[in-house]
């Protein structure tokens, strides 16, 4: 007959899940465990929004990043009598994925601006200022960064998408996207400062 087991050996009952109201309190408080809790409870929810919205499953995992830095900073600002601790957060879901979507907005945009000058210095070769354009295309994609220059040579002379420029560089789609971002902002720059001139002239 096996002995009786002694109080040290009975397992310790497991600790309830603290309800929502428990959870909010510690996180104004400032409570990092709590936040911890917040983040296990609800994170799958503001990813699968934020991926619904954007349809990019990178950019859904920095949305979620984001709400859960948003949830930590603004703390101080939950209301429990205006609404759910779960609310609150879906709330911050809606503007972070409205920030992402007009940041893509912008970059495309970019791209569109960018591409537009490319398309014109490549497609119309017989106008005889077609030979200068060139030149300032060249001179503009030559002064960037090489890895922004890459990223953008393959973009708009081999119509790469950035998942087949990530494939074809080996690089993360998040790198490739931060050096088209970057590439195009530096691009932009140069190419509106240098038709201005011409246009002045």
């Amino acid at each position: 007959m096996n002995p009786r087991p002694s109080a040290e050996r009975l397992p310790a009952p497991a600790r309830e899940a603290p309800g929502e109201e428990e959870l909010a309190r510690g996180l104004v408080e400032g409570d990092a465990m709590c936040l911890a809790t917040v983040y296990r409870r609800w994170s799958a929810l503001v990813h699968t929004l934020a991926w619904r919205s954007l349809g990019d499953a990178k950019d859904a995992e920095d949305v979620t990043q984001q709400v859960f830095l948003g949830v930590w900073r603004g703390r101080g600002g939950y209301r429990p009598e205006l609404g759910t601790l779960a609310g609150w957060i879906v709330g911050i879901t809606r503007r972070k994925i409205a920030d992402a979507l007009s940041a893509r907005s912008r970059r495309l945009e970019l791209i569109a601006s960018a591409g537009h000058r490319l398309a014109l210095v490549d497609h119309d070769r017989d106008r005889p200022e077609a030979a200068v354009d060139r030149v300032v295309v060249r001179d503009a994609l030559a002064g960037l960064p090489s890895a922004q220059q890459r990223v953008l040579r393959l973009t708009f002379y081999e119509d790469l998408s950035q998942t087949q420029i990530a494939e074809r560089t080996g690089w993360p789609l998040g790198t490739v996207k931060s050096h088209a971002r970057r590439g195009l902002h530096r691009l932009r720059r140069h190419l509106e400062t240098s038709f201005d001139a011409e246009t002045v002239r």
